[in-house]
């Protein structure tokens, strides 16, 4: 058993394109519908100021890669701590070296972990402002199309 529908559902290429399912909840025909849908996107450009169309552009910021001295700080610690080691086992410049090498890797590996972090967090940042610019101009469109008389899921 079906049921009877009084009005096609509005076929309009800016709700599809935004994901947004349109009903004329009064009887619109297809030219009424797509006048509305014109009409609610170029209200809903000036009301949020953001044109799907021509979205401002939002990148990530990219981390400062340049060396900072972080494997220099790491190697003097390193030295540090291997000269007291190398001191114990009757060779403190062997053990200074050693302690220079290990503690420059460890502090470049430290940097480079810091900047993945702060890269996935800028990257999260950029994510979440392009979402709201998004949802800001679906929110301005849907409101105006119900205004008109269309449910807007």
């Amino acid at each position: 058993m079906g049921y009877a529908q009084t009005a096609k559902p509005a076929t309009t290429t800016f709700a599809k394109n935004l994901g947004l399912y349109v009903f004329p909840t009064k009887n619109q025909d297809q030219a009424t519908q797509e006048k509305d849908d014109a009409d609610c996107y170029r209200w809903a450009v000036q009301e949020s100021g953001i044109d799907p169309l021509n979205p401002p552009k939002v990148e990530a910021e990219k981390v400062d890669t340049s060396p900072d001295g972080t494997a220099v700080v790491g190697a003097a610690k390193g030295a540090a701590a291997g000269v007291a080691i190398g001191a114990i086992a009757g060779d403190a410049g062997k053990g200074a070296a050693i302690g220079a090498v290990a503690g420059g890797l460890a502090g470049r590996r430290a940097k480079k972990t810091n900047e993945a972090q702060q890269q996935e967090k800028n990257n999260e940042a950029a994510a979440q402002q392009k979402t709201a610019i998004s949802e800001s101009f679906k929110k301005a469109f849907s409101v105006c199309l119900e205004g008109k008389g269309y449910t807007v899921k």
